[in-house]
């Protein structure tokens, strides 16, 4: 019975791919409890060590849409944001559903550079930050909502550039958590009915993305704890660190 349920699940991937698989989604669920961030990143960087990208992209969507319905629904400041930034979430939403909708379409290598480069965004604005200030003119957003959905479509990761805008922007601490919670899930729903209406997230994809997502949770409660008892600032950069070097190697894979 329990090898009929693992070969529904999983039919096409040997033991060790399918244990590697759900180590990933463990890890990065700690990374994402531990520093709030970097979910997709981590998983990405590992999963498409073993499965193609566009696979890859396919089990993220659920954990994705869970954790960041969740990040939104527990912010102080949900219907300032929707008002702040909707012009924002309509370019990601737009720009995400055409761009994942052909993912099918695209050249590995364009998908794994793609990967690369956001990893990179992400490091290097976690290690360098930000200096630039950018004025509260819509083409700002409308701008860096097209970029965000374009990367999101072909990555999964739309949030550096997210980051970046709010921390141009000089958002403060619990508005940012309610900006971003409101445009990583404005990206999230229509990035899942582009891969499904791409051919991307089938029925076993989707039921392997649900399965992982435990093993998110279950991550992200270890990751909570261990950012209560032991200093983050170390393990912060040892992460954006990793992710730099994964993300430099990834471009590398994709370009040769």
């Amino acid at each position: 019975m329990n090898n009929d349920i693992w070969n529904n699940l999983f039919p096409s991937s040997d033991i060790s791919t399918l244990i590697f698989m759900l180590f990933v989604f463990f890890i990065s669920g700690i990374v994402k409890g531990f520093l709030g961030i970097g979910l997709p990143a981590a998983a990405m960087a590992l999963l498409t060590l073993v499965i193609p990208p566009a696979h890859a992209i396919s089990l993220l969507v659920i954990p994705i849409l869970f954790t960041n319905l969740t990040q939104f629904s527990r912010s102080k400041y949900r219907m300032e944001a929707v008002k702040t930034y909707w012009l924002f979430a309509i370019a990601i939403i737009i720009s995400i559903f055409l761009t994942s909708l052909f993912l099918s379409k695209y050249p590995t290598g364009l998908l794994t550079i793609s990967i690369g480069f956001a990893m990179i965004i992400v490091s290097l604005n976690g290690l360098i930050g930000v200096t630039v200030k950018l004025s509260d003119s819509r083409i700002w957003q409308l701008g860096f909502g097209v970029l965000s959905g374009v990367l999101g479509g072909l990555s999964s990761i739309w949030s550096p550039t997210v980051a970046i805008y709010l921390i141009a922007r000089r958002v403060d601490k619990d508005r940012f958590i309610s900006a971003t919670g409101f445009l990583f899930l404005a990206g999230a729903v229509p990035l899942i009915f582009g891969l499904i209406f791409g051919g991307i997230l089938t029925k076993e994809a989707a039921m392997q993305s649900i399965f992982g997502l435990v093993f998110v949770l279950a991550g992200f409660r270890v990751g909570e704890i261990l950012r209560n008892k032991t200093t983050q600032s170390w393990f912060e950069k040892a992460v954006l660190i990793a992710f730099l070097f994964m993300g430099v190697r990834l471009v590398g894979v994709g370009l040769f």
